[in-house]
């Protein structure tokens, strides 16, 4: 038995294969979900149920892609049921925030306590303990922070990402450094900071790291679990059965 996991995302569309007990089966990011994609996982795993999240919005086209050939499928949104306790506004709830959380609590327990790090186009730090999605905060990505200053003012370049290496603070010697140094140190202080205050009321909590700039951060960030697209996954999956088990009864 496998599902299948479609999360379109502002560019790529990331579709996973899940069989049981979470087991990735197949993984694929594609710019676009065609019909010859769907028949291929098809044919080689046969999903009977499938689950569709979207940042971008209206997921109909790609819903009536995958129904050709799956018999049960869900397209997630705020008011799609989850199987955990949410305390924030979910008229504004994006599905990928609460998607991980589902994820993280499936994986590593509901009595758990953990911040959720996801950082891409913008980055979320959300906050669960005892199953319970308690709310968090929302800030630019890295891409966002060098956008802004390089179309926000009238000679500082655009800069790309870097990986952060060793301990301490850099400082740049060159404006491209200043920015680089910059940009990446005002991500990795401001997550740290969470961190170091989650930390002060329960220094057994659970720090997990997800998004695609979650690589440029492996080295800095201590004692995190950097998860990729498995709690984003899991969650969705989670999701999709949690729903179909109770539309069955």
């Amino acid at each position: 038995m496998a599902n299948l996991i479609v999360d379109t995302g502002n560019t790529f569309h990331k579709i996973a294969v899940i069989g049981v007990d979470n087991n990735i089966l197949e993984e694929r990011v594609v710019a676009e979900l065609t019909e010859e994609v769907v028949d291929e996982l098809y044919l080689r795993f046969a999903p009977s149920k499938a689950i569709i999240s979207s940042t971008r919005g209206d997921s109909s086209r790609t819903a009536e892609i995958v129904k050709r050939r799956v018999q049960y499928v869900l397209c997630f949104d705020r008011t799609t049921p989850v199987p955990i306790a949410v305390e924030y506004d979910k008229s504004m709830l994006g599905t990928d925030r609460i998607a991980a959380a589902v994820g993280a609590v499936e994986l590593y327990g509901a009595d758990k306590q953990m911040i959720i790090i996801d950082a891409g186009t913008a980055i979320t730090i959300d906050f669960v303990a005892g199953g319970v999605f308690l709310g968090g905060n929302i800030s630019p990505g890295v891409d966002m922070r060098f956008e802004a200053l390089s179309e926000k003012t009238a000679v500082l370049p655009l800069c790309s990402p870097i990986v952060l290496e060793g301990e301490g603070c850099k400082v740049g010697k060159t404006t491209a450094d200043a920015i680089k140094f910059g940009v990446m140190q005002s991500v990795f202080y401001e997550v740290k900071g969470y961190i170091e205050s989650f930390s002060e009321k329960n220094r057994e909590n659970l720090i997990i790291f997800i998004g695609g700039d979650a690589e440029y951060f492996v080295n800095q960030i201590k004692n995190a679990i950097f998860a990729g697209r498995k709690v984003m996954y899991s969650g969705l999956n989670r999701i999709l059965e949690y729903n179909a088990e109770n539309e069955s009864i």
